[in-house]
């Protein structure tokens, strides 16, 4: 078992990646759910709004873990750049996410769940389906060539 958990996590191939990806993911999910939870359940902000700052600070925590971690060659390359293209990247994403967050509360889980469990599947849902977005993405156009 832990030559399988070494391999996955300390491997060079794709999957290894994969894996440390989602796990930098899970921590900015952490971050994400973090800051919105406060924002509308502590400061009483709208979930449109908290949503928006909450997914920033997660983008902000995972282009940190992944330039360190997933992808530690790319910090032969200027931050400025690469930052630039996640950013871009994970603008999109975040659009994505907006709108899957929305509609599945909206549509979905207000029915079937009291607040604030409702929005927070949504954005369970929402994170889930951005994280293929963003890792192809990013592996093929911020970290290309690594």
């Amino acid at each position: 078992m832990f030559k399988l958990f070494s391999f996955i996590f300390n491997g060079n191939g794709e999957l290894s990646r994969f894996v440390k990806f989602a796990t930098v993911g899970t921590i900015g999910a952490v971050v994400d759910f973090s800051v919105l939870n406060l924002l509308v359940l502590g400061v009483g902000m709208d979930k449109e709004y908290a949503n928006l700052i909450s997914v920033l600070c997660a983008i902000t925590s995972n282009f940190t873990w992944n330039r360190l971690w997933t992808f530690p060659e790319s910090r032969e390359r200027p931050v400025h750049t690469q930052f630039g293209k996640f950013a871009l990247v994970n603008i999109i994403g975040l659009g994505i996410n907006q709108i899957v967050f929305l509609t599945t509360d909206e549509f979905i889980f207000q029915h079937l769940f009291p607040h604030p469990i409702d929005y927070n599947f949504a954005k369970a849902t929402a994170i889930i389906l951005v994280l293929f977005w963003n890792f192809f993405v990013n592996r093929h156009w911020t970290y290309r060539g690594i």
